[in-house]
């Protein structure tokens, strides 16, 4: 049984810059009929219902009880005091003409201290951050903000989605192994606990559904999912799928299909926005170059197609480029080969917007996570790997990246929790 969603759902979001105040302008947007959520799956995707021949393809979001976007409160912690509007502005997602339509909803959400240590995101310079003397003690904080938050807004729910920056690259380590020896980190400051897994641990710890719009560890360690598991908590994570890697999860998959070998896979990125100018810090790019550089060997799985995949060279980059602002723009080379060995090229110049793409990905999990918490789904979230760059999963499963499985897997899911029948594409199924 699905709890229903009465009430305000509260959405906070550590890091309000370009994601986040483009989520939150887009939402109050729709709101108001000046736009549609476009990007959005939750809002503007169909589900298929039964079998072809019924022809019962409703919107997601009337075939799950979904918390309606007018129901939506969001808040945050920045290390900017900017207020949302003021956010937006220096962002330059956004056009003026439409921010001064939400002017004031906008100006009212003004984010609260953040955890920031310059340690794990060397490029930043906030002075707006929390001051302790132990990492326990900013979760500590962390959680009375968010109690605060929840009483002041008056919300009956509420979630929670980085979108904040990459960190240093931090490897899964001992003080990670259990909720025991995390929380004893939090009060020894050890410094294999970075800033966006304090507000993990807080968000958890309170039973608020978290999600990784990062590929910092955060939840992605075995005593968050621990605690996620004891709190009752779906957890998702990490690094939203929006530029480079979405296309790949999308081209990829159809060169498989096909039986069609690939030499090489030559990427790179000019992205001008304060998250391009974190990653030109060598620490933060090796963080966001693991979360890359996976995807293709899990989708190609060379070790099974030897002849196709196995002296693949993929080799990804990502260059800090000021003028091109939030405008990021990824450049990709595939070689590859077909009949008898004869080889081709396919050249991909994707000039796409970062936070257009990725405000709908955050929306989408923050609703859906809202969703599984309703529906007593806790642990890791894995059928929202459709929205993931690097998916969380199980201990000792590897990530699907293909995106049309990950889309199958989510609607099956989604499908499964209402009581009908999953859709698999085989037995009679495939004729009606």
């Amino acid at each position: 049984m699905i709890k229903e969603s009465n009430g305000k759902l509260g959405i906070l979001l550590p890091g309000m810059g370009a994601v986040a105040s483009t989520l939150i302008a887009g939402v109050y947007a729709v709101n108001k009929g000046i736009s549609k959520p476009i990007g959005s799956v939750s809002q503007m995707g169909n589900i298929r219902l039964g079998k072809r021949t019924e022809d019962r393809n409703p919107l997601i979001k009337d075939f799950v009880p979904l918390a309606k976007l007018t129901d939506v409160v969001f808040g945050g912690w920045d290390i900017f005091e900017d207020n949302i509007y003021e956010a937006a502005v220096n962002a330059q997602v956004l056009d003026l003409p439409l921010l001064e339509q939400i002017r004031p909803e906008m100006e009212a959400i003004k984010p609260m201290r953040a955890v920031f240590d310059k340690t794990y995101v060397k490029k930043l310079d906030g002075t707006f951050f929390k001051k302790a003397d132990t990492k326990m003690d900013l979760a500590e904080m962390v959680m009375e903000d968010i109690r605060n938050f929840k009483e002041k807004n008056n919300c009956e729910r509420l979630v929670m989605v980085w979108c904040g920056s990459t960190e240093i690259y931090i490897q899964e380590g001992d003080i990670h192994s259990s909720i025991e020896k995390l929380e004893e980190g939090l009060r020894n400051n050890h410094p294999d606990i970075p800033p966006s897994m304090i507000y993990a641990y807080a968000a958890v710890k309170m039973g608020v559904p978290y999600a990784n719009g990062a590929p910092n560890l955060s939840c992605d360690v075995k005593a968050m999912v621990e605690l996620s598991k004891q709190t009752k908590t779906p957890i998702a994570g990490k690094d939203f799928k929006t530029g480079q890697t979405l296309m790949k999860t999308i081209l990829a998959p159809g060169l498989k299909a096909r039986s069609l070998g690939i030499k090489g896979w030559f990427s790179t990125n000019i992205l001008g926005n304060r998250d391009g100018e974190v990653l030109d810090d060598p620490d933060n790019f090796k963080s966001k170059e693991v979360s890359k550089l996976g995807v293709l060997e899990n989708i190609l799985q060379p070790e099974q197609n030897p002849d196709l995949y196995k002296d693949l060279y993929h080799k990804v980059r990502i260059n800090y480029y000021p003028p091109h602002g939030d405008n990021k723009e990824g450049w990709d080379n595939i070689d590859i080969f077909g009949w008898l060995g004869y080889g081709m090229q396919i050249k991909i110049d994707f000039l796409c917007r970062d936070s257009i793409l990725a405000a709908p990905v955050a929306l989408d999990l923050a609703l859906f996570l809202d969703l599984a918490k309703r529906a007593e789904l806790f642990g890791i979230q894995e059928w929202l790997s459709f929205y993931l760059k690097s998916p969380q999963t199980a201990e000792g499963l590897p990530p699907q990246h293909d995106i049309f499985l990950q889309q199958q897997k989510m609607l099956n899911t989604l499908r499964h929790i209402m009581g009908e029948e999953l859709i698999t594409h085989l037995g009679m199924d495939y004729y009606y």
